[in-house]
C-alpha cells in the first residue's frame, strides 16, 4: 500500500457547512480577541511591555485591517474604509520596537474599527459562494482570517505573559492526571509516508504541497520534557558546561545570563516561575515551556539524544502504521475536541505530561498537539513545489537557516490554527512564545 493524506470530506466544500465553520471560526475569534483586549485599562493596552511584542492595541487594529483588506477588499471588491491606516498596521513596514511611537488608533477606536470591519464581512460572507477563485475556494480566504486573528490572539496572550502587574486573565486548571507511569520513548518505523498536505481547505501555502518523504526509524519521547526534567538538567551544571551547547547558543547564554527558562527563578531548594501575574512553584510533571532552540538542543545532547527533525515529528503525529496513511491529527481525522489536546486558551498553562490518552497517535505518543510548541531540529525551509498564496510575506520571506520550525501547538493556539501540518517558525533565541519541545533518537542509538 502507499500511504496517502485523508480525502476532502464532502462536508468541508458544502457551502453552508463552509459559512458555518467560517462564521464559528470568526465568532470564536472575536470573542477572544475581545477578551484579550478587555480585561486591562486602556493604559496597558497602548504600552508596549517588551520591545518584542507590539503594544496590545496595535495588535486590535491590526486585526481588523488585515480583515479589511482580504475579505472586503479582496474578496468583496469593496472600497477602503481607512485606507491611510493600512501602513501604521503593515507588520513588515514598521518593526514591534516602532510601534508605540507611531500615531495608532486610539483603544476605542481601534475597537470601532475592528467592529465596524466584522459586521460588513459577516455580511459578504451571508452571500458568498465559496468558488471562482482561489483565494475563495472552499471559503479560504475566511479561513486565513480566523487564522490570522487567532495567531495574534496567541501574540497577545505571550504580551500578557510578559506584562507586569496583578494577574488580569483567570482560567480553570488542566484536570489533575496521575503520574504517567508508560514508556519514555516510542519506536516509529522507517519509511516513506506523506508530509504536508494538498487538500486540507484551509492549509496555508508552507504546508503544501503533500510529498513524499523518507524517514529512518527511530525513537521519539512519549510525552514533552517536563520541568522536573530539566530541573535536573540544571541542576548537574547544564548551563555551565559548553560541552551541550551549539556555538550561538553558547555565547548567547553567557552574553545574556541565562541559567534557567525564562520566567523562572531559584528560590532556596526550589523554582518559582511567574505565570500571567501569579508567582508559584513550577511544578515538575507540566512539560517545560519558555526554552529556546539552543536550551532544547542542549538539553538533548545532555540526555545523549537530539531533537526530532521536522519530518520525524510529523510521521510520529500523523502516520497510522496499521492503515499505512497520514492521518489530519494523532488521533485521527475528526476536529480537535476537549478530550484529545489542551487549546484554545481554555487553560492558562500545560496539561500534565501523559494527558490526553484520547489525543495520542496510533504508536502511543501522547501530545503531540496542544500544550507547547515543540521545537524540532529543522530550519524553515519550503516543500518541493512550494507556491506562495497569497502573499509571499507570510511565509516565503521567512525561508533560510534563520528560523528553526515549531510544530503541534501550544495551549494557547486554537483549533482552526492548529492541525498535524501546521508549522510554525521563530529565531532559535526566542523565549517568550509558549515553546518546549520533546527529544529523539536513531535506532542505532
Amino acid at each position: 500500500m502507499t500511504d496517502t493524506e485523508p480525502a476532502v470530506d464532502a462536508r468541508a466544500v458544502d457551502p453552508e457547512v463552509l459559512r458555518e465553520r467560517a462564521v464559528a471560526s470568526l465568532i470564536v475569534a472575536r470573542d477572544r480577541t475581545t477578551l484579550l483586549t478587555s480585561c486591562v485599562e486602556d493604559p496597558d493596552l497602548t504600552a508596549q511591555h517588551s520591545p518584542l511584542m507590539s503594544p496590545l492595541v496595535w495588535d486590535l487594529a491590526h486585526i481588523g485591517n488585515q480583515e479589511e483588506q482580504w475579505l472586503l477588499r479582496a474578496v468583496a471588491g469593496h472600497e477602503a474604509i481607512r485606507p491611510e491606516i493600512d501602513g501604521l498596521y503593515d507588520a513588515f513596514e514598521h518593526p514591534r520596537a516602532e510601534r508605540p511611537k507611531l500615531p495608532l488608533l486610539s483603544p476605542a477606536e481601534a475597537r470601532t474599527y475592528a467592529a465596524d470591519v466584522r459586521g460588513r464581512a459577516l455580511d459578504v460572507l451571508e452571500r458568498h459562494a465559496f468558488r471562482g477563485t482561489r483565494l475563495t475556494e472552499a471559503g479560504f480566504a475566511f479561513g486565513m482570517i480566523a487564522q490570522h486573528e487567532q495567531q495574534h490572539d496567541e501574540t497577545m496572550l505571550i504580551t500578557h505573559q510578559l506584562r507586569t502587574g496583578p494577574q488580569a486573565l483567570t482560567a480553570p486548571d488542566p484536570e489533575p492526571v496521575p503520574l504517567f507511569t508508560g514508556p519514555a520513548e516510542v519506536l516509529v518505523p522507517g519509511g516513506p509516508f506523506t508530509m504536508g498536505t494538498s487538500g486540507e481547505p484551509w492549509a496555508l501555502d508552507n504546508e503544501r504541497p503533500a510529498h513524499r518523504r523518507e524517514v529512518a526509524p527511530f525513537h521519539i519521547d512519549t510525552t514533552p520534557v517536563t520541568n522536573g526534567a530539566y530541573r535536573a538538567f540544571i541542576e548537574d551544571g547544564g548551563y555551565d558546561d559548553p560541552r551541550w551547547w551549539a556555538p550561538e547558543g553558547w555565547a548567547h547564554i553567557r552574553r545574556h545570563g541565562i541559567d534557567a527558562p525564562l520566567f523562572w527563578r531559584r528560590d532556596g531548594k526550589q523554582f518559582l516561575r511567574r505565570r500571567f501575574g501569579v508567582t508559584e512553584v513550577v511544578p515538575p510533571d507540566e512539560p517545560v515551556l519558555h526554552v529556546c532552540w539552543y536550551e532544547a538542543d542542549a538539553y538533548a545532547r545532555w540526555a545523549g539524544r537530539r531533537l526530532p527533525t521536522e519530518a520525524e515529528w510529523e510521521k510520529a503525529a500523523r502516520h497510522d502504521p496499521a492503515g499505512d496513511r497520514s492521518m489530519r491529527y494523532p488521533w485521527g481525522d475528526e476536529d480537535p475536541g476537549p478530550e484529545h489536546a489542551n487549546l484554545g486558551q481554555r487553560h492558562l498553562r500545560p496539561a500534565p505530561a501523559g494527558s490526553y490518552p484520547a489525543g495520542e497517535s496510533p504508536l502511543g505518543v501522547r501530545q503531540l498537539i496542544g500544550d507547547v510548541w515543540e521545537w524540532t531540529a529543522s530550519d524553515f525551509l519550503p516543500y518541493p513545489g512550494f507556491r506562495a498564496f497569497p502573499y509571499k510575506e507570510y511565509s516565503e520571506v521567512f525561508f533560510g537557516s534563520d528560523h528553526k520550525v515549531l510544530r503541534g501547538g501550544s495551549f494557547a493556539v486554537d483549533a482552526v490554527a492548529c492541525r498535524g501540518t501546521f508549522r510554525n517558525w521563530d529565531y532559535p533565541i526566542r523565549r517568550q512564545i509558549f515553546a518546549g519541545f520533546r527529544t529523539a533518537r536513531s535506532e542505532d542509538v
